[in-house]
């Protein structure tokens, strides 16, 4: 079999043209969409409130917010919490687990790890009760030779009584089925005859690498999440169908990709961390225009910040995501890396007398004291407000009568008095502590990976993003920021430019020296032509095919693994050990020459790119005003270490060419953008705002 580049690219006449492309990203607050008309070179935004007990409802108002005409609709694409609601808050569907026998405890067992570092006691509930996960005589050894034939009829009396049990899902996890899955196979064919649904998971379907806990994991968070899952886009074509929609729905995966509505619950697990992802496709997609093409994503919500890595306008994708303690996911997911600091995050002195700030939130309701719905204890958003950062005369607009003096005295009696500080040293510090953990998140993504911040660029979004990114970038030496043209509402951007994909990994698990590199290349273009196929599946339209290739390699004797780009060709031995050893010392900085390297997996990346949007049309041209002094709309006192005289900008007025020396403020509808003293801000052809730190 001939074997294609790795980086190999397809291209085909689209079918048929997808002029009227919707977006959707439901958030845990607001419901964002962003709706493309091609054709008429227009877009319009919609913002709207959640529907937590049914989201699809959210979609339909956010539709219905924007006039969209369902019926002239080409595509709809969707970014849901679903899945990752539902396994952070441990609202899963009840699910039966039959594995090998004396195997039912990987799930607890784990890696012999503890809730918490330090004390002597911590809580952990598996995913699968321990009297849900049954045994059955069955065994295949780790070369995939069978040792214990699977036994059929104890397979049939387990499937019966996880039935009799009241489960509505089920998963299959048997010992080494990465080598061998024919017992998994013929046990899925049983309980297919017998299950009640199409609820099965096959844990080597879902994920065909060793590791058996993480695989069992993977394939128990897959089956609990997918009868959820399954009713909510079914529920969803309906009622779309209902309005006149007569396409089909694409919801957005964690490794950035998309995946029918028809067929996405089969790999649920997938589209967990799918709500972070789209942002991160929005911010690889808008460097890609912007000639960014290396950038670290920084958005910052209400209640938390989700931080990203993208080299060569590539996200950083990985297959060891930890969702939390003992949650191993391991397929592969945008490499998202999350603190609980946010706008809606708490400050408050602990007992030792230290000033904290987050993980606690004050959420949407009764949010911060800004807010005006009975927030009483202060958080960044008021802290930014009370700095002059926010803009105070939108407290008129509060309901309750929340007026700048109460909250600069709630800042003085809960932080002040005990800190020895008047208010708005207080908030000031506030903020500092903030820039600081959220400078550390950062830091997780880059240094701790042996990269540079120096060498990127800081992708500022979310309704608060912009408001810390030039502290932040200064703090980090970052030369640039980047701030979208609609950074509220990137992460539904991040549904309408997103492209196909799908990742296939296979464990090989041999010493690199004694590997078949036969079966490996014929692996690689197995995982290939399963790609191609599953996205010629797909009503889509895509401009080309493109296929990333990596292996997993480690040193003989290591337990972490070690990712290693082929970017070229299908790779010889000498390749792959040269390639791993320049990677291990780019990572480590050491080397190990008298230790044998072994292979792991060999993966595979497929992606099917889409048609090029515009970016430039989510600013409206004609609002534009002729100077930058036609774009200022006042000047207030803002905090910069002492309170400076600093104008302010309306961004849908600003000329294209203008030129901002900072200290400045630019407000829009979804977010405030600070340009601090000494920075210097211009606009690109997208309408991008890009600020140089220190000019």
């Amino acid at each position: 079999m001939s074997q294609p580049l790795a980086s190999a690219t397809d291209t085909r006449t689209p079918p048929a043209a997808q002029s009227i492309v919707a977006g959707v990203d439901v958030g845990g607050t607001f419901t964002d969409l962003v709706l493309f008309n091609a054709a008429e070179g227009t877009v319009r935004l919609a913002k709207t409130p959640t529907t937590l007990d049914n989201q699809s409802h959210g979609v339909i108002h956010a539709l219905e917010a924007a006039e969209a005409d369902f019926a002239a609709l080409d595509l709809i694409v969707h970014g849901t919490t679903t899945t990752t609601n539902a396994v952070l808050e441990r609202r899963l569907c009840k699910t039966g687990l039959i594995t090998t026998m004396g195997f039912r405890d990987v799930l607890e067992l784990g890696r012999r790890t503890r809730p918490q570092p330090y004390g002597m006691k911590g809580d952990f509930r598996p995913i699968i009760p321990r009297d849900l996960r049954l045994e059955i005589p069955e065994r295949m050894d780790a070369r995939g030779a069978v040792v214990t034939p699977l036994d059929e009829a104890a397979l049939r009396a387990a499937i019966a009584e996880l039935i009799d049990q009241g489960c509505e899902a089920l998963v299959i996890h048997f010992l080494h089925a990465y080598a061998n899955p024919t017992h998994e196979l013929r046990a899925g064919e049983i309980a297919r005859e017998l299950w009640p649904n199409s609820n099965i998971t096959l844990g080597h379907a879902l994920l065909s690498e060793s590791r058996e806990y993480e695989r069992g994991v993977t394939a128990a968070v897959n089956a609990s999440v997918q009868p959820l899952l399954r009713r909510y886009v079914e529920r969803l074509a309906d009622t779309l169908a209902g309005r006149g929609y007569r396409h089909d729905v694409l919801v957005m995966n964690g490794n950035g990709g998309m995946v029918s509505a028809l067929h996405v619950a089969n790999e649920a697990a997938k589209t967990v961390m799918s709500g972070p992802a789209s942002g991160v496709m929005a911010a690889a997609y808008t460097g890609r225009r912007a000639g960014m093409e290396n950038l670290i994503t920084y958005d910052m919500g209400g209640t938390s910040t989700d931080v990203a890595l993208i080299r060569n306008a590539e996200p950083t994708v990985s297959n060891e995501i930890e969702v939390e303690y003992a949650m191993p996911i391991h397929v592969p997911m945008v490499d998202v890396r999350t603190v609980g600091a946010g706008g809606g995050s708490i400050a408050r002195i602990t007992a030792a007398g230290l000033l904290q700030v987050g993980p606690d939130s004050a959420g949407a309701t009764p949010g911060p004291i800004c807010y005006g719905r009975g927030g009483t204890k202060p958080t960044i958003s008021d802290a930014n407000l009370l700095l002059g950062r926010l803009n105070p005369a939108r407290l008129a607009k509060v309901p309750g009568g929340i007026t700048l003096d109460d909250i600069e005295a709630i800042f003085q009696r809960d932080l002040g008095d005990r800190l020895g500080l008047d208010a708005i040293q207080a908030a000031e510090a506030v903020i500092r502590i903030a820039n600081a953990r959220m400078s550390d998140a950062v830091r997780m993504v880059s240094v701790s990976l042996g990269e540079d911040p120096r060498d990127f660029a800081l992708f500022a979004f979310g309704g608060a993003g912009p408001l810390h990114a030039c502290a932040i970038a200064r703090e980090l030496g970052i030369p640039k920021v980047l701030a979208p043209s609609r950074p509220g509402i990137t992460n539904a951007l991040g549904c309408v430019v997103a492209d196909l994909r799908h990742d296939f990994v296979r464990t090989v698990n041999r010493p690199l020296a004694v590997a078949d590199m036969d079966a490996v290349h014929a692996l690689f273009a197995q995982q290939s032509e399963d790609g191609r196929r599953l996205i010629g599946k797909e009503a889509v339209t895509i401009r080309e095919i493109v296929e990333i290739r990596s292996v997993d390699m480690q040193f003989i004797g290591q337990t972490h693994l070690l990712r290693v780009p082929l970017p070229d060709g299908t790779p010889s031995r000498e390749d792959l050990q040269r390639r791993f050893e320049e990677a291990y010392f780019a990572r480590f900085h050491v080397e190990l020459p008298d230790i044998r390297a072994n292979l792991v997996n060999v993966n595979t990346s497929v992606i099917g790119r889409r048609a090029e949007i515009d970016l430039s049309a989510l600013i409206d041209a004609a609002g534009r005003k002729a100077t930058l002094a036609e774009a200022e709309t006042g000047r207030r006192p803002v905090w910069f270490g002492g309170f400076v005289d600093t104008p302010v900008y309306w961004r849908d007025h600003l000329p294209a060419d203008a030129v901002i020396q900072g200290p400045a403020i630019v407000e829009q509808m979804d977010t405030t953008i600070i340009i601090e003293p000494g920075d210097v801000a211009h606009q690109d052809g997208d309408g991008n705002i890009i600020i140089t730190i220190g000019g």
